[in-house]
């Protein structure tokens, strides 16, 4: 027989908020059932008015405080939270990094796995570190509007200052904005699927400042278009590339196939870790160049490198960490299965004259099988999987190619902790502290550095 729920709709209640979960929301507990509560921090105690009930837990909303938590910033603006930019800006910044690593030691706790997680690298400011922003275009009464999207729904709210991003391309939206208003290019409206600009994307190079303009367009030309383009490149003397992106359908993708280069170049340039790299409109980059520093010089110290060994990345992207490997290792293998990702890497070894190293497109556990019947012997394999993390067949490739060591780069906890206990299952052990990394300050995401070595037998 299904068993009530001890709580229902629309009820007010007083508890105390007891742990955070990993997408930010407080937890409180009425007789065991759990109840999530946004813009909440443990040890609060708090009215609540339950708001939704599900069979094994429910969501409610915080109405009034009776004791809030040393760790709360107050005068935050809610506009952060509503749109998802920073559902963690309530918590101190000390408190998010603490919490990121508790959340990490927590899953390999939960998971039967002693592994020690040392504390979080953070940043000195937390806040205006993006180098890319993506935002939507709409018509609100009448007049062209650029923010961001009242989370779980279409609705757009206004915004001039997105908080966590660079303050200069924040600049470059509202001059963009501005520009549109004034030649009346209309903002798409997704109901009625008429209209014509959807979406503003801005990439800025955080060392280069070099900046570009990507106008995503529901049409193939865009009205007064040559003088649209010729007023934001005088009123933006950052930008080198204005870049045009047609989305014809009816869709919540962003981005359509069709890419066209209206002004400068068709990539701008950035450096991370001392190298050059050509970044497109759609290339994947990391958005925090000051972290993703940290990040892959740990991974990189980590993996021991002396210019002798033999290294495989999987997942290379662009070739971010495969060129900052090469030049460490006597020679790097990357695969990835974007196409346009590997013609970059290709370009971006071009670049910083780096000739160890060979690319692949291909998924990156039929390229590491490949490999593995090739009879490459790496010394040293290097991961850095999308939040799905590791699969299966690769971590088998990877273990049979016997590698002295695994570099696990993770963006996913809970799939972490999921492939260490595979690795370990298959002759590997977790070398010395996971290294938590903060990459998205104000928000729940964390990324980590693992170490796995390959136990003596």
């Amino acid at each position: 027989m299904k068993s009530k729920a001890p709580v229902s709709k629309n009820e007010r209640l007083d508890v105390t908020i007891t742990d955070l979960t990993y997408q930010g929301l407080g937890v409180a507990k009425v007789e065991d059932f759990p109840l999530f509560i946004e813009n909440t921090l443990p040890g609060e105690e708090v009215t609540i008015q339950v708001t939704k009930v599900q069979s094994h837990y429910g969501f409610a909303r915080a109405v009034a405080w009776t004791q809030e938590s040393p760790d709360r910033v107050k005068d935050v603006d809610k506009t952060y939270r509503q749109t998802g930019i920073a559902p963690l800006q309530h918590l101190a910044y000390p408190a998010q990094l603490k919490f990121k690593q508790h959340q990490i030691a927590e899953l390999f706790s939960k998971s039967h796995q002693d592994v020690e997680v040392a504390p979080t690298m953070g940043m000195d400011n937390p806040t205006q570190y993006r180098n890319k922003a993506q935002v939507p275009v709409r018509m609100i009464k009448g007049q062209l509007e650029t923010g961001f999207y009242r989370q779980h729904s279409h609705e757009l709210i206004p915004l001039t200052d997105f908080y966590i991003q660079d303050p200069a391309i924040d600049a470059a939206i509202i001059k963009v904005r501005d520009l549109l208003r004034q030649f009346e290019i209309p903002a798409y409206n997704e109901v009625s699927d008429k209209g014509v600009i959807r979406n503003i994307m801005v990439r800025r190079g955080y060392y280069s400042h070099e900046m570009m303009i990507v106008l995503i367009s529901r049409t193939q030309k865009i009205p007064s278009q040559a003088q649209l383009v010729d007023q934001i490149h005088q009123a933006l003397p950052e930008v080198t590339s204005i870049v045009l992106n047609v989305n014809a359908k009816k869709t919540n993708v962003i981005m359509g196939n069709v890419t066209r280069v209206l002004y400068g170049k068709p990539t701008i340039e950035d450096t991370l870790m001392g190298l050059t790299f050509a970044i497109s409109a759609r290339s994947f980059y990391q958005v925090n160049p000051q972290q993703t520093e940290k990040l892959y010089q740990m991974a990189i110290d980590k993996a021991g490198l002396t210019g002798a060994e033999t290294v495989i990345d999987a997942y290379c992207g662009i070739g971010t960490i495969s060129l900052a490997l090469a030049k460490h290792a006597k020679q790097v293998y990357g695969v990835e299965i974007v196409p346009e990702a590997i013609e970059d890497a290709k370009v971006n070894a071009q670049k910083n004259h780096l000739s160890n190293v060979t690319f692949a497109v291909n998924k990156a556990e039929d390229q590491m099988a490949e490999w593995q019947a090739a009879g490459i012997k790496p010394d040293v394999i290097v991961v850095d999987p999308p939040r799905k993390g590791l699969a299966e067949s690769l971590i088998d490739s990877a273990a049979k190619m016997a590698p002295k060591k695994v570099v696990y780069v993770s963006c996913n906890p809970a799939t972490l902790v999921r492939d260490v206990a595979r690795f370990t299952e298959l002759g590997y052990h977790v070398d010395g502290p996971v290294q938590p990394v903060d990459q998205f300050p104000q928000t729940p995401h964390v990324e980590s550095v693992t170490v796995l070595k390959r136990t003596e037998k």
